[in-house]
């Protein structure tokens, strides 16, 4: 009995967040989270474009609230709208985009419309992406299209878990095209990255020799090449005279 009171309300859980994207699927529509409290049903809303969900003076979350208690049945839904902090790791809404822009301009323009699309999330600092378009796209057989940028992982516990994913369809007049996104956020810690950092001995090293530098004033080192010209020029006299005695003794030596 437990067991299907729970399935019975995933499934009701999933019919509700299909029909919210259905309701807002052209509105940069994320994702919906669904929580118990004592008060009510809590259902937030993940949206790029707030403002499109609300509606004037919040007339789709009035209509949304009717239908989720007379359809679903629901107890006091209290609906709320959760802003995407970076839209462009977001694949979900991302892949909708795609998708309007494909129903709206047609799919001959898919490739620019995937290339653009796969330049601003680089842009905006994702590890890597890629942007699968599948279909009718242009010609009558269907065929897939693969758009890929920088470092993405396929396989592993990060392929699972880390890398954000998102689908999408798109009717068109020769028939249904299906766009997948995958995004590696920059926030990914990949367990392949080394950081190498130096010795603390050496930095030590490093750092008295930059604040011995540092203290050294340049008059002193003028002072000391000063000295060492006086010295060499002190020299020289000594050395010419030491060369003149000794030629002298030479010359007595052999006049005796």
């Amino acid at each position: 009995m437990i067991e299907r009171k729970i399935l019975a309300q995933k499934m009701k859980e999933f019919q509700i967040k299909e029909f919210i994207a259905k309701e807002f699927e052209k509105t940069g529509y994320s994702h919906t989270k669904i929580q118990r409290t004592p008060l009510g049903d809590k259902v937030t809303i993940y949206t790029s474009r707030p403002g499109l969900v609300v509606g004037r003076k919040g007339q789709n979350i009035n209509r949304l609230t009717a239908v989720l208690k007379k359809r679903f049945s629901m107890e006091n839904p209290q609906i709320e709208i959760g802003e995407i902090e970076d839209p462009y790791f977001d694949a979900q809404s991302i892949s909708e985009k795609i998708a309007y822009a494909i129903e709206k301009f047609g799919p001959k323009h898919f490739k620019s419309v995937a290339y653009k699309t796969l330049q601003s999330i680089m842009d905006a600092g994702a590890l890597g992406a890629e942007i699968i378009v599948s279909g009718k796209v242009p010609s009558s057989r269907a065929k897939t299209w693969r758009f890929m940028n920088g470092y993405l992982k396929k396989s592993g516990d990060i392929a699972v878990s880390k890398v954000v994913k998102g689908l999408a369809v798109a009717i068109t007049k020769s028939g249904v095209i299906g766009i997948k996104v995958k995004i590696m956020p920059p926030t990914v810690d990949l367990p392949d990255k080394i950081d190498i950092h130096p010795k603390k001995e050496e930095q030590k090293i490093i750092e008295k020799a930059t604040e011995e530098i540092k203290e050294e004033p340049i008059e002193e080192v003028k002072k000391e090449k000063e000295e060492q010209v006086e010295e060499k020029k002190e020299t020289k006299p000594k050395t010419r005279k030491k060369k003149v005695e000794n030629e002298k003794t030479k010359g007595s030596s052999k006049s005796k």
